[in-house]
């Protein structure tokens, strides 16, 4: 990381000089590869890791530039948003999940919403495999094929977040009140929603995401606490970010 201040006279929001801003690069860079490892436990074994850490590099850089202290946002809250969402980028610039495999997801979260609409409740797995017409086998390999796709952002054009920029978001963050910040962005209808769609999920996959994106354990550490296989943890997740999504489709057509 040495050197780029000097090859980079940008000046930051913050006023950093270039001793302060390198310092502050290298003080987060850690952060880098906490961010990309914990997308990468989502991808595919085929997406170059380094690719993700260059990426990062560039966004924890732009995190540093882009800072303003007046947000009232803690300056590690606003670069790991900044590197994850500089690595989504990546991704998608890289359009690493092939067609194929999109329509399988997509197949997948239609089927949901389908069968979750119909029956005003949570599908089991064998509901979902019987409406797609394939077996409980079949169904399982198809949750590891798609694992990666659902990759949730504020930046993912099907997300009902869509419409908000990172500067919205993080605005709102650093209000000084304690309102909610969807609420602060007059997304109060989203966040009962949300709500609603997570209470709504079966008990062990609202732990999964509970203690995946809450707690911030990986995959393989949930599979310790609940007694499951690694693999079994990551259906889990990847069935509830299909339930999840197939919620909220509603949320964002309405």
């Amino acid at each position: 990381m040495n050197g780029y201040t000097d090859k980079d006279p940008r000046p930051s929001k913050a006023g950093y000089d270039a001793a302060e801003r390198e310092a502050l690069i290298l003080e987060h860079t850690p952060l880098i590869r906490y961010v990309a490892g914990r997308i990468a436990m989502r991808l595919p074994s085929h997406v170059p890791l380094e690719d993700l850490y260059s990426a990062g590099v560039l966004g924890l850089i732009d995190a540093v530039d882009k800072f303003d202290p007046r947000q009232n946002v803690k300056f590690k809250t606003y670069a790991e948003f900044r590197i994850r969402g500089a690595i989504l980028d990546e991704l998608r610039a890289m359009d690493w999940v092939p067609r194929s495999v999109r329509k399988k997801s997509s197949r997948l979260e239609d089927t949901y919403h389908k069968v979750q609409s119909q029956l005003g409740r949570a599908a089991s797995d064998e509901e979902v495999a019987q409406a797609l017409g394939v077996s409980l086998e079949e169904f399982f390999h198809l949750l590891d094929e798609v694992k990666g796709v659902n990759l949730l952002s504020l930046d993912d054009q099907n997300s009902p977040l869509a419409n908000l920029d990172s500067e919205q978001v993080l605005e709102a963050l650093g209000r000084e009140d304690n309102e909610d910040p969807l609420t602060q962005l007059g997304l109060a209808e989203l966040r009962r929603a949300v709500a609603s769609a997570i209470e709504g999920l079966p008990e062990k996959e609202k732990l999964v995401v509970s203690l995946y994106y809450y707690d911030e354990l990986t995959m393989r550490e949930i599979g310790e606490v609940l007694g499951y296989t690694e693999s079994r943890i990551s259906q889990m997740h990847t069935k509830a970010i299909l339930r999840l999504r197939a919620r909220l489709r509603d949320v964002a057509a309405a």
